[in-house]
């Protein structure tokens, strides 16, 4: 199969090879990634556990003085030259951050050790690697990644290019996103290694509550292939009580149905509540998968796994605590009762008992109990509009924001300055570009993508009202300009 140039005229590959990626997708559909090379006894073992790393960079207009005319560099490029602000003392911490799974899982597996992590790197990140010259970071990645031997202990989660947080982004941009980031993967580690990659994460556990919106987001995931998707605990409720989840160990179904009665529906690994970058740096998944038996699930014996993401950068513990930790757990683990797994070989060993995608438990996104007590779907979006209305006048909690992997953090309120110019911008670039069926191989296609999907990366509504804000405007008016003056 045709590979992909990592780079096309100067900017990175995030379109213009969509039916290679369909073709990618469709050869590898059905088909185990790591049951052949599992080396688990599935049937023998109480419980398992999975980690997964989030490794994140925004791209920033701070490569030069005047914020107009900046070029747009990787916030870690400008950390390293402004070691002296804030914790940018970290960059080369971070630096290693970036690849250091490249070397715990050879040096593990040369040990005779099974050791196993999920990795989630955006697509922004990895742009801004490449620029800066960093490539011995994607190299080590890679020979995970490809090589036969470590292959077997490495998932890769997709994820939106951009860091784009599903529930206030417009849908059709999400989609964007999706494909741009496999788009990329696959030019950076090649098409075989995209085809294994059937889970999704989505930035900031940003799951959309919204009927609407959380129907187009799993149809999405879908379509692209996908075949489950991270969520947090508290961001579903069980569709008969409106509470949580209570087998949150166990994989589920998210079914999600709109307000024309469409239905659509992918599996969750359900992420749980706790203090994240602490809970993956001291390994707490492990201790916590160790003291659990098997479970039953339709008639059968099944191990729980104990699913936890964290930052893999950012802060102390994981700077600093992981590392040492990651290894001794690892060292510990493998070949017991409760070994490490990442979610889709956990899957593809629960499949391979007999049970069926059916036979899971299902959840719906937060809040929609509510909406359902009042209305039918199929009675449509005006109808829907009119509840979510009434339910919100009726209860302060009540709220159509999504859910994240924080309760008291809004990525909607307050930053209305920064959401109105990715509104319009987004708009404009349906009219000029999707509407219109501009070829997605063009530059001008890819230039005025690469700064969408670029504008929406949540970070520019985490930090506050300030130069962040300012970040995300100056970046959504460089869009604009493509599109007012290239198309």
């Amino acid at each position: 199969m045709a590979e992909l140039p990592e780079y096309v005229q100067g900017l990175p590959n995030i379109s213009g090879s969509e039916s290679l990626v369909a073709q990618t997708l469709r050869d590898s559909a059905g088909k185990p990634v790591f049951l052949p090379e599992s080396r688990i006894d599935f049937g023998s073992i109480r419980s398992a556990y999975a980690v997964a790393l989030h490794m994140h960079q925004p791209l920033i207009p701070a490569g030069g003085s005047d914020l107009q005319t900046a070029e747009i560099i990787s916030n870690l490029q400008y950390m390293m030259e402004h070691p002296d602000i804030g914790d940018n003392h970290n960059a080369s911490v971070f630096h290693w951050c970036y690849k250091r799974m490249g070397e715990f899982v050879p040096q593990l597996i040369h040990e005779g050790k099974e050791p196993r992590v999920m990795l989630e790197y955006s697509g922004t990140l990895f742009h801004g690697l490449r620029k800066m010259g960093l490539d011995d970071v994607l190299d080590s990645l890679r020979s995970i990644t490809c090589q036969p031997d470590y292959r077997r202990a490495v998932e890769w989660l997709g994820a939106p290019w951009g860091h784009a947080v599903a529930p206030s982004t417009p849908v059709q941009d999400y989609r964007l996103h999706v494909q741009a980031w496999q788009h990329h993967f696959a030019a950076i580690f090649g098409t075989e290694a995209l085809g294994r990659v059937r889970g999704f994460s989505p930035s900031e556990m940003a799951l959309p509550n919204h009927p609407d919106v959380a129907y187009e987001f799993v149809k999405t995931l879908k379509d692209a292939g996908y075949q489950w998707v991270l969520v947090q605990e508290h961001t579903v409720e069980q569709p008969e009580s409106g509470h949580g989840p209570e087998r949150k160990h166990l994989p589920h179904r998210l079914v999600c149905t709109n307000s024309h009665g469409e239905t659509a529906t992918i599996i969750v690994i359900i992420k749980t509540q706790g203090s994240d970058t602490k809970l993956v740096a001291q390994m707490q998944p492990y201790y916590e998968a160790a003291s659990l038996s098997r479970w039953e699930l339709n008639g059968k014996s099944v191990p729980p796994l104990v699913t936890q993401i964290a930052d893999g950068e950012n802060g102390g513990v994981m700077m600093n605590e992981f590392p040492e930790k990651y290894l001794e757990v690892m060292r510990t683990c493998s070949g017991t009762d409760t070994p490490a797994m990442n979610g889709t070989e956990y899957l593809e060993h629960l499949f391979a008992t007999g049970i069926q995608e059916t036979d899971l438990p299902t959840v719906q996104p937060l809040f929609q109990k509510a909406i359902w007590d009042r209305m039918q779907p199929g009675d449509g979006p005006e109808r829907l509009a009119q509840t979510i209305e009434g339910l919100k006048q009726e209860d302060d909690r009540f709220h159509m924001d999504g859910g994240s992997w924080t309760n008291d953090l809004s990525w909607v309120r307050g930053y209305e300055n920064v959401l109105g110019p990715m509104e319009e911008v987004s708009a404009q670039f349906a009219q000029k570009v999707l509407i219109p069926g501009v070829s997605s191989g063009e530059r001008v296609f890819r230039n005025a993508l690469f700064h969408l999907l670029a504008s929406q990366t949540s970070c520019y509504r985490y930090w506050g009202q300030g130069l962040w804000t300012d970040y995300g405007r100056e970046i959504c008016r460089r869009a604009s300009a493509i599109l007012t003056h290239d198309i």
